[in-house]
């Protein structure tokens, strides 16, 4: 079932959801050459703290940290570490979620670290791109396939493939709800779009192909060819006047 939200419960999303977008800008300016992901872990953690957020990620399932941070190849769920060091050139997905007066906020990037070439640079540009024509898909009486639909098509008119072991989500007082937003589909199936539905839309899309294994931490999902992979993620309301992105500053 999918659970409408009220007004007064959009805004408590929205308050969730630019906390973890202001983070995320604060992380991004830090992220360079010679850093470890367990540094940015770190300033999340205190950051979280200090914005009065309790992290949405630790302890989810098991999971050990308040981020997810995951270099080039690895799609999503990468576990900050002491051992990773970034290095000049690396792509890097950081993804992180709060629960704040009990509704949930969870965003997406993926930035670059110091120079990157110029296929990387594209395969980021591409995957923000889908996600912003698919936002824009969020509309009352659209399905939920044109959303998914648009991500899959422009992806691969592009080059790209799209992940489709991993898929968005509902969102609100749980960070997982109905219903699963997979970045593939066909225009004009899936539920009707309603006033008040909330979701979490995340394109993960690969330079290669769509396949993905997991390492043996039993989170760190990879590209099973080893080419890169970026991520973006935005929560987004279904309104009387359009889509209202969450998660935007």
């Amino acid at each position: 079932m999918i659970i409408c939200k009220s007004p007064a419960e959009i805004e408590k999303l929205r308050r969730s959801g630019r906390l973890v977008r202001q983070v995320l800008n604060e992380i991004k300016e830090v992220v360079r050459p010679g850093i470890t992901t367990l540094d940015l872990e770190k300033l999340v953690a205190r950051r979280f703290k200090e914005l009065g957020a309790r992290p949405a990620f630790k302890g989810y399932r098991g999971y050990p940290c308040c981020l997810c941070a995951s270099v080039n190849d690895e799609v999503i769920h990468g576990i900050p570490n002491d051992r990773r060091t970034l290095k000049e050139g690396d792509i890097l997905s950081l993804d992180t979620g709060v629960v704040l007066d009990g509704y949930y906020g969870d965003s997406a990037i993926t930035v670059p670290v110091g120079a990157i070439n110029e296929s990387a640079q594209r395969l980021l540009r591409v995957t923000e791109e889908a996600l912003e024509l698919a936002l824009e898909k969020v509309r009352l009486g659209n399905r939920l396939g044109d959303v998914s639909a648009t991500v899959q098509q422009h992806a691969e008119k592009n080059g790209y493939s799209v992940v489709r072991e991993f898929v968005g989500h509902g969102i609100g007082k749980s960070m997982h709800e109905e219903p699963q937003i997979p970045n593939f589909g066909q225009p004009g199936h899936g539920p009707v779009l309603k006033p008040g539905m909330v979701f979490a839309i995340e394109p993960m899309v690969n330079a290669g192909g769509p396949a993905v294994r997991v390492l043996d931490d039993q989170w760190t999902a990879v590209t099973a060819d080893g080419k890169l992979s970026a991520h973006f993620e935005h929560m987004v309301a279904v309104t009387q006047n359009g889509p209202d992105v969450l998660t935007r500053l």
